[in-house]
């Protein structure tokens, strides 16, 4: 299979279709070769429009979602960025592309270990997996210019939200009432958090931050 051909045409197929134009992030995401983060079974459809699951019921991001919350985090060069519940690493793998340094925690330590093999196998040097509750983040290399969500979350813990630096964005994706969630940005400006949506998403969720019954 022609995977550098899937990738063009996931670029422009799914990702500049829907609005997304930064040339960083589609570059990053161009290069970055999907089907090393999925398992075998499913590397022939790495590039469909869709999420896929990765393994104990963890899901990769579908590329348009993940393409639009990037554009959306306006990122630099030298920005330092929290991603929460990377899984098998991929989407660690299109921030450190972009970005000086990125921090990836999982809390699943199977997925963990993937990810960080992964990121090895193509060549990516700063990138840290960080095995541990996602929900508390990754305080000790706090502050970080943005910190990114893969997948929904019920609520969004102040030990995260602490974690952004002052003019910091957070993308998370806020479960709905139904199948859908919304996919937002929060802009920290002092002790003030904004909050701008972006768009509509199906998107599983996150372990530890589901609904409470």
């Amino acid at each position: 299979m022609d995977y550098a051909l899937s990738r063009s045409n996931m670029i422009e197929g799914q990702i500049k279709t829907n609005r997304v134009a930064d040339p960083y992030v589609l570059d990053a995401m161009g290069a970055v070769p999907r089907e090393v983060f999925v398992p075998t079974s499913k590397k022939g459809v790495a590039y469909i429009d869709d999420a896929l699951e990765v393994g104990n019921g963890r899901f990769v991001l579908e590329p348009m979602v993940l393409a639009r919350m990037l554009e959306t985090a306006e990122l630099d060069e030298n920005d330092i960025v929290l991603d929460i519940g990377c899984n098998t690493g991929y989407s660690t793998a299109v921030l450190a592309k972009i970005v000086s340094m990125v921090v990836a925690i999982e809390s699943d330590e199977e997925l963990a270990t993937a990810a960080t093999n992964n990121l090895s196998q193509i060549g990516i040097d700063n990138a840290v997996v960080v095995t541990g509750d996602m929900k508390e983040g990754v305080e000790k290399q706090a502050p970080y210019n943005v910190i990114l969500f893969n997948g929904a979350v019920s609520h969004l813990p102040d030990s995260i939200k602490n974690q952004l630096a002052d003019g910091g964005r957070l993308l998370v994706i806020e479960q709905g009432k139904a199948t859908m969630s919304n996919v937002c940005v929060y802009t920290r400006n002092g002790d003030i958090f904004s909050k701008h949506d972006i768009m509509e998403a199906g998107v599983a969720t996150l372990p530890g931050f589901e609904k409470e019954a």
